[in-house]
């Protein structure tokens, strides 16, 4: 239960943390799109783990194979099936999680659901898990862009307290990706990489925000009531471990305003209408309006750190733990892909429904 998302394009993603491998299955992507690994790698590589002084240090290639749903390098309708081994597994450094719960973590909850874990590297409550997310978002991601011209993009804009201003209709992918925190604002950045690396010698981690945005996004995509555009993208972003908000447009800062401030004016241009702000982040009454969707998800700091700790044990007494094994000080550089494809994954699926219900 809880693995698969989606309506018309569904994802349900598998595998644990240090077990066999992860990856995905896509059921509903449309037939006859060019697809190979070569165009869903490029997104893997930047969430694998290993990449850069502020990631965890464990070494996998996440190299993905597509089983199924292919036929001579273009899609068949069929379920897409995918799969990224696991390599540098290591489960003998959580031995002592088999029987004590590490604070903040999903140790207890999975025990007292199922009552019986996979305790190596947290199995599936791991952020390894979004491999196949970050996988059926490359699909998604590239969908969206041949058939109807979106584009996707995310970057960080606050470590800690240290925060940049970033517009959401300008910055580039080139500016994200031209440092290891992804925060175009590369003055910030450099602060934002010192802050984390502090945060790690002292054996703890930081948190921060990271900013999505989806340009060309045309009107009329959602639904009313609960299957609202932005409150299934709040749903996506907070399904992403360690997210704990989100906030779309103008967000929690729309109290501090009036009505008559906060109101996007409109007016017809060539034929278009366009509003002259976008306090709305691109969404009104949960249906797309046209204009840019852009969007912050809250990180919270990773939970293992390399500190004695209060904790309980599987028979409920009170003892200490202490973080081992490999971990990202922050989790913001490597969010970035899993925001985007939680993006492209659920705006494609309103995409397909929108045709599929309004279709002339």
């Amino acid at each position: 239960m809880g693995n698969t998302f989606g309506h018309l394009f569904r994802v349900t993603t598998w595998g644990e943390s240090h077990g066999g491998g992860v990856g995905v299955v896509i059921d509903g992507c449309p037939p006859r799109l060019a697809l190979t690994e070569a165009d869903i790698q490029p997104d893997l590589d930047r969430r694998r783990p290993g990449q850069s002084s502020i990631t965890t240090p464990r070494r996998e290639s996440d190299a993905v194979s597509i089983l199924s749903g292919t036929f001579e390098g273009r899609t068949l309708g069929t379920p897409i099936s995918m799969m990224v081994r696991n390599e540098d597994f290591r489960p003998e450094a959580y031995s002592e999680m088999a029987t004590k719960f590490r604070p903040s973590h999903a140790d207890y909850t999975y025990h007292v659901k199922y009552g019986i874990r996979a305790w190596p590297g947290g199995g599936r409550s791991s952020a390894r898990e979004t491999v196949g997310r970050v996988a059926a978002g490359a699909v998604a991601r590239k969908l969206l862009k041949e058939r109807w011209g979106v584009t996707i993009l995310a970057c960080v804009t606050q470590v800690q307290d240290i925060a940049a201003e970033v517009d959401p209709e300008t910055f580039r992918a080139a500016d994200v990706e031209s440092n290891i925190v992804r925060c175009p604002d590369t003055e910030m950045a450099r602060e934002m990489v010192a802050r984390i690396e502090q945060r790690r010698t002292e054996g703890d981690s930081v948190g921060g925000i990271v900013l999505g945005v989806a340009r060309n996004v045309p009107p009329g995509w959602g639904d009313p009531v609960f299957d609202r555009l932005d409150a299934d993208l709040a749903k996506a972003m907070l399904s992403l471990p360690a997210s704990k908000g989100f906030e779309i447009g103008s967000g929690f800062g729309s109290v501090l305003v009036t009505g008559l401030e906060h109101n996007d004016p409109m007016r017809n241009v060539a034929g278009r209408v366009r509003t002259t702000t976008n306090l709305s982040g691109g969404v009104q009454g949960g249906i797309s309006n046209g204009e840019t969707i852009y969007f912050r998800v809250a990180f919270k700091p990773v939970a293992t750190v390399m500190h004695e700790q209060e904790t309980v044990d599987i028979h409920l007494e009170n003892t200490t733990v202490k973080g081992r094994g490999r971990h990202d000080p922050c989790v913001l550089p490597r969010a970035v892909p899993m925001v985007e494809a939680m993006t492209a994954l659920t705006l494609v699926d309103h995409a397909l429904r929108h045709e599929a219900q309004c279709r002339e």
